[in-house]
Order: structure tokens, then C-alpha cells, then sequence
């Protein structure tokens, strides 16, 4: 089904975007306050240098399928859906410019005002989470005097287009993301990606605006991480590209979802002294990596949030749940839980621990080592009775999956505090005020 589309912003996403929708069959109006790239399109030509891209407006110009105008209220009025590709550079102090957007807002709220159907706002510009809801929406709502979700459509399309492949990006995409302020049917935007044989997530604005920086970070983590390594490799004499290739083979673990889910620190006899191992080997040859000298730091800002979460609570009678750095282990090497109760106890708090697989007396060689010099007197603290840990404890921290969560739920008071350090997500929904699942609907007035 054909749809009519007007395009604000002709820079590389614009125009991009315009091309190809119209190639697609689409009705594409492309709009810009610069007359130059206005004329071009007009002409047929491309007004940005990418690959095929000239070819593609050439033949949707002359089939008369893309036009340009510099005249945004005609445009809205003779289209259904507006995107907005205009530029969000980046001031001194790393804030985004965002003028350009609450121009074309502006324009587009004007214009509203007065157009008496419906009409979808799309913004593709890449702003911080928010921003479609407290920023584009707001002034679209103030101009036109309407209201978003029943008098027009607002959402957020992130791009994933990288100059110099964005005509093969724009067709194979990972997947689309369609994050809608209000509750508002977004059909006709799902029509625009229907016959995209990937994933369509629909969502909130402010969740699709977080997904495409999550994917910015990662891309820059990549590249950093691998220049770094690669530094690493030429110092040591290491083969660059055999270690590239070994370590890309593995889609289990490297290259997979593995190790991206969020939840607690990370710990163990292998992950923490690697680092450091590497590290200190990297000042040895003078070479200044920071991004691998930030993870250990960074991991050790989230025990320290653990900490402070538990302690705001201005209780002293703490119940740990897990102490091993993995559920299912009792190895207690550089347990993040461990550190955790290092640090409540330094702080005054009087802790029982429970955990399923840790027995004092089981324990051999480096593992019973770390345990006794980290917290000498850990076996005073350790009981086999997970319900006594419980009914003494005035606050509740959850640090293993060997015990279910819904279970721990049902046995906790009115007055106890449940921190759960393995589910952010849970925390997020509990803060929040949405109802938890099935199995955490209880009567219990527990906080996260």
C-alpha cells in the first residue's frame, strides 16, 4: 500500500530514507530549509555522496514518486506521516543542539493547528531518552493546541545507517524499533516495514531512544576494545588477525547475547585476576589502555551501589541470600557478595548469610584462602537454615538463583525489604509501581 510521506532534514538519513521509501513505492516529500539540496532532489540528483544513492532518486524523481520543497505546511498537509531527520550535533559540554528539531516541530505543531485528519509525527533524529516525550511532543502539543494519541500520532524510529553502506542498511536492517508516545495504534507505520523479514519491536519513546544509544555505546566499545587488544597483540608479539579470528569464531559466548543481560557485579578466580594480569603486563610496556584499565573500577561501582542501596535503608539486621560469585559454585574467589558483606559489615551491619553450596569445611586450597583472609570470621555468619536467615533479617539481599524468587517473596513480612541484586529489570517495574508477575503477587508490602 502506498503512503504519503514528507521527510524533514535531506542531509544522509533524509535522504537515505526519502530514496529508498520511494523506491518502495511510497509518495515521498522531502523537506529542507537549505534551497540547494531542495534543487537537487528536483533534479534528480543526490544531494549528499553515498553509494547508489544518485541512481535511486534519479529513477523515483523521474517516476515522480520524490519531490523536494522548502514549503513545510504543504508538505504536512499533503502527507500522513512526517519524519524528522534533521541534525542533533553535539555542543562543547557533550549537550545536544537541539534547535533544529523544535523548529521543525514548530513548523509541523503550526501546521497541525489547522489540518483536520490525523497525521504521524516520526522522529529518526538521534536524541536522549526523553526527548520524544518531554521535548518533540510537548511543543507539538503546545503549537498546535491538539492532543498527542488522539488528535496525531508521535514516535520514535531509530536509524541504523552507517555512511557509505546506509542504501544496504536501509533494506537489511537487524531489526525496526517503533517507540509511540500514548497508546496509540501505530498500524500505519508498521505498514511502511511490513515486508522487513526482521523483528519489529513496538515499544515506548523513551525505551526505542535508549536502544539506539545502547547500540552507539556497544559499536564504540567494540572498536575500542579490539584497538586496544590489537595494541596489546603488537606488543607482545601475538598475531593480530589469528587472534581476531579465533576469538569472532566463538558465537556462544563472544559474539552472542551471553553476558548482556543486566544484574550483579561480576567475580570468580578467573575474570578479575585476568585483568589485572593484563593490565599490569600492558604497564610494564608503557601502554596506556584505559577502556580494559575502567572495567575493573566500573564492576566495582555496582557492589558499592549494592551497598548503598541496603544502607539507605537505615537498617542493620541484613539477610544474604548467595555468597559464591556464580549460583551453583561454592567458589568464593573474588565474590562480588563477598565484598558485598565485607563492606555492610564495616559499615556496622550484623549479617547472616545462606547459601545453598558453601560449606566451611568443604572448602580447599586459594578458594579457602580468599574467604579467610577476606572475611576471617565468615563462619560465624554462614547458616544452613535459609528461613532462619530470613526471620532475623529486617532487610533481604537476593544474590543467587539457587533458591526461587517467588518463594523468598512468600515468606517476608510487611516490614521487610527485599533487594534483589539479580533483576534489574524486577527492580525497575517495583520502583516504578507496575505489577509484578503472577507468581509476586502477594499480599507482602515488599520494596526493591
Amino acid at each position: 500500500m502506498s503512503i504519503r510521506i514528507s521527510i524533514f532534514g535531506l542531509g544522509y538519513v533524509g535522504s537515505v530514507t526519502a530514496a529508498c521509501l520511494a523506491q518502495l513505492g511510497h509518495y515521498v516529500i522531502g523537506v529542507d530549509s537549505n534551497p540547494r539540496k531542495v534543487e537537487a532532489i528536483v533534479r534528480g540528483l543526490a544531494p549528499v555522496v553515498e553509494p547508489d544513492l544518485q541512481e535511486l532518486i534519479a529513477e523515483s524523481a523521474n517516476r515522480s514518486r520524490l519531490q523536494a520543497t522548502s514549503d513545510a505546511r504543504d508538505a504536512i498537509l499533503d502527507t500522513d506521516i512526517s519524519f524528522i531527520s534533521v541534525a542533533t550535533p553535539g555542543l562543547r559540554n557533550g549537550k545536544l543542539d537541539l534547535s533544529s528539531i523544535e523548529c521543525v516541530c514548530r513548523q509541523i505543531g503550526e501546521t497541525l493547528r489547522i489540518k483536520p485528519t490525523f497525521h504521524w509525527v516520526v522522529l529518526r533524529s538521534t536524541v536522549l531518552p526523553g526527548t520524544t516525550r518531554s521535548f518533540v511532543t510537548a511543543i507539538l502539543e503546545s503549537v498546535s493546541g491538539k492532543q498527542a494519541g488522539t488528535d496525531f500520532g508521535v514516535c520514535f524510529n531509530p536509524e541504523f545507517l552507517r555512511e557509505g553502506t546506509a542504501i544496504h542498511d536501509f533494506y537489511h536492517p537487524p531489526f525496526t524499533v517503533l517507540g509511540t508516545v500514548g497508546d496509540k495504534s501505530c498500524a500505519q507505520l508498521r505498514e511502511i516495514y511490513s515486508w522487513l523479514p526482521v523483528p519489529l519491536h513496538e515499544t515506548d519513546a523513551t525505551t526505542a531512544e535508549m536502544v539506539k544509544y545502547v547500540c552507539n555505546a556497544f559499536h564504540a566499545l567494540k572498536v575500542a576494545f579490539a584497538n586496544e587488544v590489537g595494541t596489546l597483540c603488537l606488543e607482545l608479539s601475538a598475531e593480530v588477525q589469528r587472534v581476531t579470528e579465533i576469538f569472532t569464531s566463538d558465537d556462544k559466548l563472544n559474539l552472542s547475547p551471553a553476558y548482556l543481560r543486566p544484574g550483579f557485579a561480576f567475580g570468580g578466580s578467573c575474570l578479575p585476576k585476568d585483568l589485572r594480569a593484563l593490565n599490569y603486563r600492558a604497564k610494564e610496556l608503557d601502554l596506556n589502555l584505559p577502556l580494559l584499565n575502567s572495567i575493573l573500577p566500573s564492576n566495582h561501582q555496582h557492589i558499592e551501589r549494592a551497598a548503598d542501596q541496603v544502607l539507605r535503608t537505615g537498617k542493620k539486621r541484613v539477610g544474604l541470600l548467595g555468597l559464591s560469585f556464580k549460583s551453583g559454585t561454592d567458589d568464593l574467589r573474588e565474590s562480588p557478595m563477598v565484598h558485598l558483606v565485607k563492606r555492610l559489615l564495616g559499615e556496622g551491619c550484623q549479617c547472616r548469610i545462606w547459601d545453598r553450596t558453601v560449606r566451611m569445611g568443604q572448602l580447599l586450597g586459594s578458594n579457602q584462602q580468599f574467604i579467610e583472609q577476606t572475611i576471617p570470621h565468615v563462619t560465624a555468619l554462614l547458616h544452613d537454615d535459609v528461613e532462619e536467615v530470613l526471620s532475623c533479617a529486617e532487610v533481604v539481599v537476593l544474590g543467587t538463583r539457587e533458591i526461587d524468587k517467588c518463594s523468598i517473596l512468600a515468606q517476608l513480612r510487611s516490614d521487610q525489604i527485599l533487594v534483589d541484586l539479580l533483576d534489574l529489570a524486577s527492580a525497575q517495574q517495583a520502583r516504578n509501581g507496575v505489577s509484578p508477575p503472577a507468581c509476586e503477587s502477594l499480599p507482602q508490602a515488599v520494596r526493591f
